[in-house]
């Protein structure tokens, strides 16, 4: 089964996010697992943006994605979503502090999508039938998703719904993918995916306040040039 792989990815996401809200942590403690998963993030960050081949990708990416995703209005659209499903969902910041449910959401999202395995993964799940990086992924994937639910909240979970839809839909189309998702295209969508994953544990520690839902156009925006730029 194609999408195998991807939803065992999901399924693993659910249940570490399910079992870190049962976690029941003081304030103190919340707030230093908090700090020091920004901390994790920002490393996670910093590695992958140093993937690139040529940072000026990444630069011309974040630029014009940053305005594209300004105009649409992008991170707003998504706290919309977020407090719409929040208003649905009874006891969904029980305990979740200040946290909010996009922002988990966001913040997982982007960290169990980009990245090469989630990349290499998939396409070896479209094209051979061979789940076993996806397997790999799952298992990280569900252990770290235990920490995130348990200081992020329950948008963490939801990030599964973002995980089986990007991984799925390129274990699909991975016969028609393959030849434009060169080794060149998935550095410069991992660097620039690193930055803003950077910008997102920077956040979380409370550093600054980027709005980095307003920058994810970066990634189609580095992939069309990438590839146009014959990676």
């Amino acid at each position: 089964m194609v999408l195998w792989g991807s939803i065992v990815n999901a399924i693993a996401i659910v249940s570490g996010s399910l079992l870190g809200r049962t976690l029941r942590f003081p304030e103190r403690i919340r707030q230093t697992i908090m700090q020091a998963l920004g901390l994790a993030v920002v490393l996670i960050g910093l590695s992958m943006g140093l993937e690139s081949n040529n940072i000026l990708i990444p630069i011309v990416s974040l630029v014009v994605g940053s305005i594209i995703g300004e105009g649409a209005n992008v991170e707003l659209r998504m706290a919309g979503l977020g407090d719409s499903l929040q208003r649905r969902m009874r006891q969904v910041q029980a305990g979740a502090g200040s946290t909010t449910f996009t922002e988990g959401f966001m913040a997982a999202t982007l960290v169990y999508c980009v990245g090469a395995m989630a990349v290499v993964g998939s396409l070896n799940s479209g094209l051979t039938g061979e789940h076993q990086v996806l397997y790999a992924k799952s298992m990280l994937d569900g252990v770290s998703a235990v920490f995130f639910a348990a200081s992020l909240g329950i948008g963490v979970g939801f990030s599964a719904i973002s995980v089986l839809v990007y991984q799925g839909g390129i274990a699909l189309l991975a016969t028609y993918l393959a030849p434009f998702l060169s080794d060149p295209v998935i550095a410069e969508l991992t660097s620039t995916g690193g930055i803003l994953i950077f910008g997102i544990g920077l956040n979380m520690l409370g550093l600054t306040k980027l709005r980095v839902g307003n920058m994810l156009p970066a990634m189609i925006i580095a992939l069309l040039l990438t590839i146009s730029l014959g990676g």
